[in-house]
């Protein structure tokens, strides 16, 4: 079970053995029998001399003994991992490792925290001090690498005491599920966005435009050619003669965000090498890693400006369905969902995604659909699922650019293979722009974003909606 909050609840045990012998000895103690070794040497000349190294090696295995004799049993130490922050790509997420020992000698420990690829390329070993019932702890950092559900293992530790020459092996089994969720940082672009909303909201609670929404505004003396249905007929009985009520445009609107998740979607982007202070791995983020952190963003924005926002996440079949409301539990809910989004290796049923929204939004609404073209010589469906909606609602059409693409179609070649190469890259651009276009006669917005310049573009945009008011 996921925990309340968004990141994962601590967790602690205590150890048991690894393995049946579950001692080892350290380089120190290896080190002191090597020396041993070469007080044999004397006795090639004096017989005598040589049971010196018998007395020396008898010495440190009397030490050794009495040595690992003081190491606390494994049930006497309890280890705990805690999470200080909610694990989310790119963007740090600082662990906490905890260690408790009930024995009665200083420990040097080394602990080696065992998680899964998703979170770590490689496990990597941390180092700690501690004394008898006293609770050491240290910290590292990780940037998780894959969104969705993983599962993290156990803290394995070898302690020594101070003496160092036997070490034992034990583990604590801290298996506990963790989520890693679509980009949450909020940064100063973020409050710009946010600062932008509040100012546009202002100003359109200052306009109040009356009698083309149904949001209550006022009463007011009835009207010939007022419409009997907007009779107030308590205030009527009040006053003696009959009162309307007087409405104005909406303030609050629905908000769908659609994401594909189809095949297109797997396809990996090069992170943006201007980009400062993030850490997207040698291969960047998918395409639809891109699409939640962008579905999140815009989310957080529009549940700030008071609309309600719905969420669908399609591939063959529909992956994620939350229903258009407000709050911060909703915002759980919507960060939940966009971490279990998962891309399919088949294309997805567009028109089936069609169907459902409109059945879910039967009044107008405002739609953001994240998508890819498809490189076919047919019209993709996807642009017939867009045609479909745009009859009701008003609908931000995003295609996720090719930057390598782009790039080859815009280089000059220096031989044929480039040439052949650019032709058909420029090709695709004209083809994509087309389609676009036939969109934008359609009265569709759309955008044609490189997937690391998505979330600014997106919000821009439904600024633009808001301050316009085209819902």
């Amino acid at each position: 079970m996921i925990s309340p909050s968004l990141h994962p609840q601590p967790v602690k045990a205590t150890c048991e053995p690894v393995g049946r012998f579950a001692f080892g000895l350290t380089p120190r103690a290896i080190g002191l029998f090597v020396i041993g070794l070469l007080l044999a040497l004397p006795g090639f000349f004096d017989a005598r001399l040589g049971y010196g190294m018998l007395l020396w090696d008898a010495l440190v295995a009397t030490a050794i003994f009495w040595d690992g004799q003081r190491l606390p049993a494994p049930q006497q130490i309890e280890l705990e991992r805690s999470w200080n922050n909610a694990p989310s790509l790119n963007s740090e997420t600082e662990i906490e490792l905890g260690v408790l020992q009930q024995g009665t000698t200083i420990l040097d420990c080394r602990l080696v925290d065992d998680l899964p690829e998703a979170l770590v390329e490689r496990p990597g070993t941390h180092s700690l001090r501690a004394f008898p019932g006293i609770r050491a702890a240290l910290r590292y950092r990780i940037v998780p690498r894959e969104r969705g559900d993983a599962k993290a293992g156990s803290l394995f530790v070898r302690y020594s005491s101070r003496l160092g020459l036997v070490e034992r092996r034990a583990k604590a089994p801290l298996g506990e599920p963790v989520r890693v969720y679509p980009a949450l940082r909020q940064g100063e672009n973020q409050q710009i966005f946010l600062a932008r909303a509040r100012q546009i909201d202002v100003q359109l609670r200052r306009m109040r435009q009356r009698g083309l929404g149904r949001d209550f505004e006022s009463l007011r003396e009835y009207r010939e050619g007022d419409d009997l249905r907007d009779v107030c007929w308590t205030a009527t009985a009040r006053r003696g003669l009959l009162i309307t009520r007087q409405f104005e445009t909406e303030r609050s609107q629905a908000v769908w965000i659609v994401l594909d998740a189809g095949r297109l979607l797997q396809s990996r982007v090069l992170p943006d090498v201007s980009t400062k202070g993030t850490d997207q791995g040698a291969w960047g983020q998918s395409k639809l890693d891109h699409a939640c952190s962008t579905a999140v963003a815009l989310a957080q924005l529009a549940l700030f400006a008071g609309d309600r926002v719905g969420l669908l996440v399609y591939g063959q079949q529909v992956q994620q369905r939350v229903l258009p409301a407000r709050g911060a539990a909703h915002l759980r809910n919507l960060i939940e969902a966009l971490a279990q989004a998962r891309a399919e290796s088949s294309e997805a049923d567009h028109l089936r995604a069609t169907a459902t929204l409109d059945r879910l939004q039967p009044q107008r609404a405002m739609i953001l659909w994240i998508t890819d073209l498809a490189e076919t010589a047919m019209r993709p469906e996807v642009i017939d699922g867009a045609i479909q909606l745009l009859h009701r609602h008003v609908l931000l059409f995003v295609s996720m650019a090719q930057p390598d693409v782009q790039a080859i179609a815009s280089e000059m070649p220096r031989n044929v293979q480039q040439m052949f190469r650019a032709s058909a890259a420029q090709e695709l651009t004209s083809r994509r722009e087309l389609l676009l276009a036939r969109l934008r006669e359609q009265g569709a917005l759309t955008l044609d974003q490189d997937p690391n310049q998505l979330t600014a573009a997106v919000l821009n945009q439904y600024l633009k909606v808001k301050e316009r008011a085209m819902v």
